[in-house]
């Protein structure tokens, strides 16, 4: 099948109108009449990235986050941006980018999350209004049962693979009603204390924004590359189910650029 058929399918279940205004998802480069070979997933498109696709034979990388985030004026080697983008037409591997839209699907990012938790009685957080099929930002959902807090922050640790996460107190001690939203999500704060969760998470949380909840809810920040790590294998599970026979592989490259101690 050609990339432009592959583009399809993902657009057929995050379509681009569903992205934030500030965002670029889409096709980043590449000539999407070619024939691919196989497609490599990842969440961020670094040269190490570029380099397993082509090792791999793969001449597309389906991303979470966009490597064209920003405006490009020049494709030299002064940026790591710069860099992967010129060495991906070297090689002519076309990158295509999979991001606040597919936040905002139905079936999306914050479902993956979801069901890693095992919550049921899922709703969006925060409902968009953006072309004629639902959308939100973030989810809410219930535990099966009431989950002692610190039992709850300790399976995010174990589940999402957390090497250091960070929490804000808040009035109860066990949880229920969970709100959340992969990546960078703290805008969803009030929407969560607004529909009466226990708890919101999310992948950053800036500092300022734990002040003052105390009384209403837990605050937990997990990463952001860890919030969003399963990601990948909704993108490798939306591809296998439209295209069965298309090569697909998750990258073996941790590009969390963020180390810790």
């Amino acid at each position: 099948m050609q990339i432009k058929q592959i583009a399809a399918a993902l657009e057929n279940f995050a379509p681009l109108p569903l992205q934030e205004g500030y965002d670029n998802a889409g096709l980043q480069c590449g000539l999407t009449a070619s024939e691919c070979s196989g497609a490599l997933l990842c969440l961020d498109v670094t040269e190490a990235v570029v380099q397993e696709a082509v090792d791999r034979g793969y001449n597309l990388i389906v991303a979470h986050h966009p490597l064209l985030f920003r405006g490009v004026k020049c494709v030299s080697d002064s940026t790591y941006v710069e860099r992967t983008l010129r060495m991906a037409i070297q090689n002519d591997v076309a990158i295509y980018a999979a991001h606040t839209n597919l936040d905002n699907a139905v079936g999306g990012v914050n479902y993956e999350i979801a069901q890693h938790l095992g919550l049921q009685d899922i709703a969006f957080l925060e409902t968009l209004g953006r072309g004629d099929q639902p959308a939100g930002s973030g989810l809410v959902g219930n535990l099966p049962q009431p989950m002692d807090v610190m039992d709850f922050l300790q399976l995010l640790k174990r589940e999402f693979k957390v090497e250091n996460l960070h929490f804000s107190r808040g009035p109860q001690q066990t949880v229920q009603r969970i709100a959340f939203c992969g990546g960078a999500g703290d805008f969803l704060i009030g929407r969560a204390q607004a529909v009466g969760a226990d708890i919101f998470f999310t992948g950053e949380i800036g500092y300022h924004y734990y002040f003052g909840h105390e009384n209403e809810l837990w605050l937990a920040a997990l990463g952001h590359y860890q919030s969003e790590r399963y990601t990948i294998n909704l993108l490798q599970r939306i591809l296998q189910e439209q295209f069965p026979t298309l090569p697909t592989a998750m990258t073996t490259i941790d590009t969390n650029p963020i180390q810790y101690l």
